[in-house]
């Protein structure tokens, strides 16, 4: 879909503006309003890792960005389907305590996909349990591995060969 193309561009956009640090990942996500039935998106909001403070993820920071305006015009519309583009799969566990990506993508009640570009490395968690936690619950999961390549790159110096 090229819908589906045009926002993980803009999540790779938004990888980019992460702070760069030895101990997590540089990702860019947007959770956007995609209108049913056409090849029509809205971006709703974006993020990157640790754009706000309290080391958050980028899936919690375009989570913390959504107004209430954008709410009630397109979250209560059944005109469009809520998506999470992230440039990878969203955490199922933090080793700092926070809740993971996935729960937060849960809790929130209005994603109903989620599309993602890489599959977190075993870095820091050894197997990534998010994709299939969100799958498990209901949400439609979509691996988009041709931009694999590009979603590694703000991070390429943590990766594990």
């Amino acid at each position: 879909m090229a819908v589906d193309d045009d926002m993980m561009l803009l999540a790779l956009e938004q990888a980019a503006l992460s702070p760069p640090v030895e101990g997590a990942y540089c990702v860019g996500a947007v959770l956007a309003a995609v209108e049913r039935g056409t090849s029509t998106a809205v971006p709703l909001t974006v993020g990157f890792s640790r754009e706000i403070e309290g080391n958050t993820h980028a899936e919690e920071c375009c989570l913390l960005k959504l107004s209430d305006a954008q709410r009630a015009q397109y979250i209560a519309n059944p005109t469009y389907q809520i998506v999470m583009y992230t440039t990878m799969e969203p955490c199922g566990l933090r080793l700092s305590g926070k809740k993971p990506c996935a729960d937060r993508i849960l809790e929130a009640g209005f994603i109903s996909r989620v599309v993602f570009a890489i599959r977190e490395p075993p870095n820091f968690v050894e197997n990534c349990t998010g994709a299939q936690t969100l799958a498990d619950k209901g949400i439609e999961v979509t691996f988009l591995d041709e931009y694999a390549e590009r979603a590694r790159f703000p991070f390429k110096h943590l990766w594990k060969a």
